[in-house]
């Protein structure tokens, strides 16, 4: 009889220890470590060794089939009614999936899949919805409910935490979407640890999971992050589900993105943008213009860039202001972009363009509540610097792209026809970009520069000639 031996695995990091620790050695996380599944010793080739491993096997429930013979309608997405939601899942949620989605307290998660289950029911009298909501009571989702307008015979709700209770849920109902709010806040009585521990996640996750492969119900799951940003949980909760998403916004604006993380079914490369206010949450089809302050003439200080989050092109705003000082320590304060590279535009103007700002206070942000880390906005952050300084406002009909270099050296930044498609498409004429960035499309007049230089000495010309 072949031999077992014991041991000991992180189901984070899959790491794998002689005997039982709290905390996993390689990657710290406490009370990830569990006994792994006895493995066989290898068989000798002594004889009957055949039939020891064939002794061991186990048949299969379904038997193998060809790829050719496996159907493609079978996972086919469902669209959810919420065009920006649709647009990160890939078209839709594909029956049998789970999505978890991650986001800070009072981004707005509970308020957007509300709003998916409203639509969700209004698809047909087969399409039923159960929300589970283990952080709030009944009657307080029925407020939120009323306030946004999601309100429907076919939105069945369940104030429960217990696992077992809500597969008692399923079976009464038989939804065609379940919906748990928050994957933290559930409970499985018969696994060990405390409610939103490693343990009970990891287990909850996984008990959800095989409903959603066996009974084809797609499972929607919203999930808590950490200080830090990262999904809360064991590494293994978005190994476990289909699609990871992240819904992110500032509290002080009312713009929200869902981004996606990782994606079975579609590209992770989407992003989802949305408007959030006290009748609920609704969809932007075209943020752009929440970045761009619409006026008749450009001021002094203010350049158009066009910047790329995932695969859609943004237009966005961005200010400099230069302001006379008498203080020997200047002040720079920066609102929507890194500072870091902020200081490095303004080091490379001093150098290669004599626009010096030892003795100014400079002020440099962008409209709207846009976050701008794209390195193609160097060049509309240098060039809004230089007209704050030499008071000289740009065209209103230009944008500008290009990531400067510390040798003074405008880089060529990626997708550009489809930048320059979106801008056209929202009325811009002109484009300052970096020398070799073609094609470009019709309709946008280009000017090719291949340093700082060239760029400051375009758009002064051009100024003057739309100041005339």
């Amino acid at each position: 009889m072949a031999k077992t031996k014991t041991s000991y695995r992180c189901t984070a990091c899959r790491y794998t220890v002689a005997k039982w620790v709290g905390r996993c050695p390689e990657c710290g996380e406490w009370g990830s470590v569990e006994e792994a599944a006895p493995a066989l010793t290898p068989v000798t080739n002594r004889p009957g060794a055949s039939a020891a491993r064939a002794a061991t096997a186990l048949v299969p429930t379904s038997p193998a089939m060809p790829l050719t013979q496996v159907s493609s309608t079978i996972s086919r997405a469902k669209p959810t009614g919420v065009p920006e939601l649709d647009r990160v899942l890939g078209g839709g949620i594909v029956p049998g999936s789970v999505v978890l989605l991650a986001g800070e307290p009072g981004v707005g998660k509970s308020t957007l899949l509300l709003e998916v289950v409203h639509r969700w029911a209004r698809r047909g009298p087969d399409d039923r919805s159960l929300y589970v909501t283990g952080e709030e009571s009944a009657g307080q989702v029925r407020l939120r409910a009323d306030r946004t307008g999601a309100v429907h015979d076919r939105v069945y709700l369940a104030a429960e935490s217990d696992l077992a209770t809500i597969f008692g849920h399923v079976e009464q109902v038989q939804p065609t979407l379940l919906i748990v709010d928050s994957v933290q806040t559930m409970l499985a009585a018969d696994v060990d640890g405390v409610t939103g521990g490693v343990t009970q996640v990891r287990a909850i996750t996984a008990a959800l999971t095989t409903l959603a492969k066996t009974s084809g119900i797609p499972v929607l799951l919203i999930g808590h992050v950490t200080k830090d940003g990262a999904v809360a949980g064991p590494r293994a909760l978005e190994h476990l589900v289909d699609v990871v998403l992240h819904f992110e916004g500032d509290r002080h604006s009312t713009l929200r993105m869902l981004r996606g993380v990782k994606n079975r079914f579609g590209s992770a490369d989407e992003v989802g943008c949305f408007e959030l206010h006290e009748e609920g949450i609704e969809c932007v089809s075209d943020p752009s213009g929440l970045f761009l302050h619409h006026r008749e003439a450009m001021v002094p200080g203010t350049a158009v860039t066009v910047t790329m989050d995932g695969k859609r092109a943004l237009l966005g705003e961005v200010q400099g202001l230069v302001v006379p000082t008498q203080n020997p320590s200047p002040r720079r304060a920066v609102s929507g972009m890194d500072s870091a590279r902020v200081a490095m535009v303004l080091a490379v103007l001093a150098k290669h363009a004599n626009i010096r700002t030892h003795d100014k206070e400079v002020y440099a942000a962008t409209v709207g509540g846009m976050r701008v880390t794209e390195p193609s906005a160097d060049l509309a952050l240098a060039l809004a610097i230089a007209s704050a300084d030499r008071d000289t406002a740009l065209p209103s009909g230009l944008v500008v792209l290009g990531e400067v270099g510390l040798a003074g050296e405008v880089r060529r930044v990626s997708a550009v026809g489809r930048r320059l498609t979106e801008a056209g498409r929202l009325g811009f004429t002109e484009a300052v970009v970096p020398g070799g960035s073609g094609p470009y499309p019709k309709g946008v007049k280009v000017v090719e520069v291949g340093n700082l230089q060239d760029a400051l000495r375009v758009v002064p010309r051009r100024a003057r000639a739309a100041r005339d």
